[in-house]
């Protein structure tokens, strides 16, 4: 099970990240692009992860991934039960959801080169 803590610890690594309390939900973002974003009650965590991938990602491990309310699926979105995640998932969706949203100069000197498909 992965915290919000937890995410924060590692979000606050990621060059240029800032945290907002938004409607009383906590999000991260780079300038005004929200990466990382938190349900009311912090059980869920919503993320930036590539559209044409998403469908794949939730049919790989439904009870842990679910598409966003329908006004968010015109977005990079997917969601994800905290309680069902673990920490080394977390790190790498925080990650890549960073990196759709920086420079291609700065993940790459941060994270390095993105590595084979699947989680990107």
């Amino acid at each position: 099970m992965v915290t919000v803590d937890e995410v924060r610890a590692l979000a606050r690594t990621l060059p240029r990240t800032s945290e907002h309390l938004i409607h009383d939900r906590i999000k991260f973002r780079v300038g005004a692009i929200v990466y990382v974003a938190f349900s009311r009650d912090e059980q869920t965590m919503g993320f930036g992860y590539p559209r044409e991938q998403r469908d794949g990602l939730i049919a790989a491990e439904p009870a842990l991934f679910f598409l966003p309310r329908p006004s968010d699926l015109r977005f990079n979105w997917v969601c994800c039960h905290l309680e069902r995640l673990d920490h080394a998932q977390m790190t790498e969706l925080v990650c890549e959801a960073w990196r759709m949203v920086v420079p291609k100069f700065l993940a790459r000197q941060r994270l390095g080169e993105p590595g084979p498909p699947g989680l990107r």
